[in-house]
C-alpha cells in the first residue's frame, strides 16, 4: 500500500496515447459489416470519447436493432477481432513524446500512472500491448465496469483507493485526455483535469469544456513534466 502522497496520472488511450489513424472506426466498421450486411460507418455517430459500449449500442440504434448488451456485446467482439490487424494496417504509434512521459512518470517514486478509458479491457490489452506500453499502468477503470464514462471516474477513483491508499483524495488525481467526455468525466469526482489537442479537437474546443490545462500537444514531454512535478 502507496503512503497517502504524490499524485495519480488517470491516462486515456485513443488520441492521447495512441495514434492509430482510424484503426478503431475501420475494426467497427468491419464488425458492422459482418453484423448487420452492411457497414455503419463510425462516423455517423458521437463516438470520440465514448465507451466501447455507448459506440456499440449507438450503432445497433442506427441499424433499427433493439438496443440490448449481449448484441453489443458480439459486435464488440467482432470489433476486437479485427483491431490487431487494422492497428498493423494503420501503422498505429504512440504519440509524440508518451513514451518519454510514461518512462519519466514510472521512474518518480511519487508518481502513479493508471488508465480511464472507453476501451473494454481486451480493447486496452491489445492496443497498449501493440505499443508495448502496458507495463507501465498500476490498475485501469473500462467501459466493461459501465457503459457511462462518467461513472469510469468514480471507480478509477475507488480503484485508487483500493490500490494506493483508502483516503486517496480527487485533489491528487489528474485525468488526461483529447476529448470533451475525458474533461467531464474527470470533473465529474472533482479530479484536475488536462487535455491535449491531439486528437479530434482544436485546443479552442477543448477550453470551451474549461479544463484545468490544456496542451496543444506533448511533443516536449517537458512542458508536462514541469507542470506536474510542481504538484507530485
Amino acid at each position: 500500500m502507496a503512503d497517502l502522497n504524490g499524485i495519480l496520472i488517470l491516462w486515456d488511450i485513443d488520441g492521447t496515447l495512441l495514434s492509430a489513424k482510424g484503426a478503431g472506426p475501420q475494426a467497427f466498421d468491419r464488425a458492422t459489416l459482418e453484423h448487420f450486411g452492411y457497414a455503419i460507418p463510425i462516423s455517423s455517430i458521437d463516438w470520440p470519447g465514448a465507451t466501447d459500449y455507448a459506440i456499440a449500442y449507438a450503432l445497433l440504434e442506427k441499424a433499427g436493432r433493439t438496443v440490448i448488451r449481449g448484441e453489443a456485446q458480439v459486435l464488440i467482439d467482432r470489433y476486437l477481432s479485427h483491431l490487431p490487424e487494422m492497428l498493423d494496417k494503420t501503422h498505429a504509434r504512440a504519440i509524440e513524446g508518451t513514451r518519454e512521459l510514461l518512462e519519466h512518470f514510472h521512474g518518480n517514486d511519487s508518481v502513479y500512472q493508471a488508465l480511464l478509458t472507453g476501451n473494454v479491457s481486451r480493447g486496452s490489452d491489445i492496443k497498449l500491448g501493440y505499443l508495448g506500453v502496458d507495463h507501465y499502468f498500476r490498475f485501469g477503470a473500462f467501459a466493461d465496469h459501465s457503459d457511462q464514462r462518467n461513472d469510469l471516474s468514480r471507480h478509477a477513483l475507488d480503484l485508487a483507493r483500493e490500490h494506493l491508499h483508502p483516503e486517496w483524495s480527487p485533489e491528487q488525481v489528474y485525468v488526461i485526455g483529447d476529448t470533451p467526455k475525458d474533461i467531464e468525466c474527470g470533473k465529474h469526482i472533482g479530479a484536475h483535469t488536462i487535455a491535449v489537442a491531439t486528437g479530434h479537437h482544436s485546443v479552442a474546443e477543448l477550453e470551451a469544456h474549461e479544463p484545468t490545462r490544456v496542451f496543444d500537444s506533448f511533443a516536449d514531454p517537458q512542458v508536462l513534466i514541469d507542470y506536474l512535478s510542481a504538484r507530485a
